[in-house]
């Protein structure tokens, strides 16, 4: 089995259908949505680590779905769409989109796309878990345990921990922890790493304090 759980966002029932039998034959967690608005309404209790999103749908279409799910979630997005115009292409990875697929599709095509999507998103620049203290990061995993109690993070809140704490006691400017963890073409801003730092103390607890603000410059990892 994967541990990783996919949101499939298409108005077409057998189109859902066909992609959940791929998707689960091959071990993965699979959700459904019929909409763009009624996906945002999963998003927090399904916590998909992947978003496959149809364009032309009801309600909400998937580039609307798209900018609105990366306000508060950093949820990798393949389109999948009929509509295979050099445009559409274009603005669904403007908007954010990993990968935009074309129907009709092979199965064999879609499964390679959303591994390489995954591997991209999660991948880490370390190679074993990472202990301090009651702090346990495990890279391939993706997953964060304090006081061996889970602690359930996003991809960004994961990438922002993760620098910090293998780098314990240097301290990070917001635009590197922009450039690191976001890339090389963001477009956030300072505001959104002290958002996630903020939101990273509070899931910590007590624990928080590890992060530190160093005033002027930035934020770095200490255990004392």
């Amino acid at each position: 089995m994967h541990p990783y759980t996919i949101l499939i966002i298409d108005d077409e029932p057998q189109m859902r259908q066909l992609i959940r039998t791929f998707l689960e034959k091959d071990g993965y967690e699979v959700a459904e949505a019929t909409d763009g608005a009624h996906a945002l309404s999963l998003i927090d209790s399904v916590r998909p680590h992947l978003c496959i999103v149809d364009i032309m749908m009801p309600f909400m279409d998937g580039f609307t779905f798209a900018q609105e799910l990366n306000k508060d979630h950093d949820i990798p997005i393949i389109f999948l769409s009929a509509k295979g115009e050099e445009w559409d292409k274009i603005h669904g990875l403007k908007l954010g989109g990993d990968d935009y697929i074309v129907k009709p599709f092979m199965p064999g095509e879609l499964l390679a796309r959303i591994e390489s999507v995954l591997r991209r998103s999660y991948r880490s620049t370390v190679t074993d878990s990472l202990q301090i203290g009651p702090l346990v990061i495990d890279p391939h995993a993706h997953t964060v345990t304090l006081n061996d109690e889970p602690l359930s993070l996003t991809l960004k809140e994961f990438g922002v921990l993760q620098t910090l704490a293998k780098n314990k006691g240097r301290v990070f400017s917001r635009e590197q922890l922009l450039h690191i963890v976001w890339g090389e073409d963001h477009q956030s801003t300072d505001r959104t790493v002290d958002t996630h730092i903020k939101t990273l103390r509070l899931k910590m607890g007590e624990y928080g304090q590890m992060i530190e603000t160093v005033w002027g410059i930035g934020y770095k990892f200490e255990v004392r």
